[in-house]
């Protein structure tokens, strides 16, 4: 029998719980690693962040399962029954292993232990060290001791690694996916939370003419991962002709998920055409945070990028696309990004509609309405 690290962010460990704690997944590139990993092995369960040890996975063999449990998609799964599962308040500190096993030897050792929980699954080289996690666990669950746990530091996201160039050498880096906001007023007065509902109705109004649209021209449609359960006038997105079940593998992994969380795609083949995203109700800045990043991760791609939102948020987005971490870049943002008012938008695609021209219509015709900010006056 072997002992494997297997991490998890308190994001991800919550989502695997919820999903029955039955299933255990691992990114596509670590497939070869996974396929070492036999029945009977047991996986040991670390938090980033919060570095405890919370549970220990026997393993029951290799899984076809892909439904949603977790936010990011994690595709090499295996199938496993838990044998021990901790709160993180009562998990196990990594610094309680100090010199008590091999990655962990003592204090000058901690830059080793770090690169140890890079990635997973990790095979432990000394079986005892497996044998000795365990048993601590079974400590904490028969003796549970609560310890406070930074609740930024359980939140923490998964990252991703990826390459991007530094001159003409290629560096590896981690990358984390920026969220989709709520929006600001939903916790304060009543007034506000019904504005943000408004809104949102017309987020999804917008999303699902866009995406609709695309299918219609005749290109292959996508919408944000966590958006494809929605519905709009009883019509599901999942549903819509031309709608993707899942990307084609377009780069590297960080950038696909960064590519996943925009609003709406168009494709043709494994190309992007266009890739939209909808401000009607969060700060601007995060839809834009995701278009830099992808053209961060792949600084040769050359695609059309829009945001689109209503006409009175026009200056927000002209002052969030001239930010300066936008603007000085080899290319900046607000020459690859355009803004699109939704009035002048849904009256053009209502116009074509009359005239039953909607199939006739080129991609470009975004680009023709798009307004391109400068920060010269």
């Amino acid at each position: 029998m072997n002992y494997w690290l297997d991490l998890f962010t308190g994001t991800t460990y919550e989502q695997f719980r919820k999903a029955g704690a039955n299933v255990s997944g691992f990114r596509h590139r670590m497939r070869k690693s996974v396929g070492k990993i036999k029945p009977g092995d047991i996986l040991l369960c670390y938090l980033t962040g919060v570095m405890r040890w919370v549970g220990a996975l026997e393993v029951i063999g290799p899984s076809d399962d892909k439904s949603a449990i977790w936010d990011y998609d994690f595709p090499v799964r295996l199938k496993v029954k838990p044998v021990i599962m901790l709160e993180p308040e009562n998990g196990v500190p990594m610094e309680e292993l100090e010199g008590r096993v091999l990655f962990y030897s003592g204090p000058k050792d901690r830059g080793k232990f770090k690169g140890f929980v890079r990635g997973s699954p990790n095979l432990l080289k000394k079986p005892s060290d497996g044998e000795i996690i365990i048993e601590m666990l079974r400590q904490a669950e028969r003796n549970p001791l609560s310890r406070p746990v930074d609740p930024s530091k359980l939140a923490r996201k998964p990252f991703f690694m990826a390459q991007t160039k530094r001159g003409k050498k290629s560096v590896d880096i981690f990358v984390t996916v920026p969220d989709r906001e709520e929006s600001a007023g939903a916790i304060t007065d009543g007034k506000a939370a019904e504005q943000d509902v408004v809104a949102s109705t017309q987020h999804t109004e917008i999303q699902y003419l866009l995406a609709e649209l695309g299918g219609q021209i005749g290109f292959d449609i996508w919408v944000a991962r966590n958006d494809r359960e929605r519905t709009y006038s009883g019509k599901a997105f999942s549903e819509m002709p031309g709608m993707l079940k899942q990307l084609p593998k377009l780069f590297n992994e960080a950038a696909d998920k960064t590519v996943e969380m925009i609003d709406v795609l168009w494709l043709k083949g494994n190309s992007i055409i266009a890739g939209i995203e909808i401000e009607c109700t969060t700060s601007v800045y995060s839809g834009l945070l995701r278009m830099s990043d992808l053209l961060a991760l792949q600084p040769n791609l050359n695609i059309k990028l829009y945001v689109v939102a209503p006409d009175d948020r026009r200056n927000k987005v002209e002052q969030e696309v001239l930010r300066p971490t936008f603007r000085i870049r080899e290319k900046p943002l607000s020459e690859v990004c355009g803004f699109l008012a939704i009035s002048e938008l849904a009256a053009k695609i209502e116009a074509v509609r009359k005239l039953g021209l909607i199939q006739s219509l080129k991609p470009d015709f975004l680009e023709q309405m798009a307004v391109h900010f400068t920060s010269e006056k």
